[in-house]
């Protein structure tokens, strides 16, 4: 679905971008205020979410960036 989200990676069945939950980490939150803040986000789908950062980290920036301009 590329459309979703403007093509970014997003968590599965949701519109929650990956780029948004590494955003939010940096931040200082961590696991348990994210899943607070997102309750249909499963611990699975947070581990899914930061494993993708982690194997595409230039995708995960680039996108951090263009949105931290607009």
């Amino acid at each position: 679905m590329l459309g979703v989200c403007g093509g970014d990676a997003c968590i599965r069945k949701s519109r929650i971008p990956v780029w948004v939950l590494v955003s939010f980490r940096r931040l200082g939150m961590n696991e348990s205020q994210l899943l607070d803040n997102y309750p249909t986000l499963t611990a699975t789908d947070l581990a899914n979410a930061l494993a993708y950062a982690a194997a595409f980290p230039d995708e995960i920036e680039i996108a951090i960036r263009e949105n931290d301009e607009d």
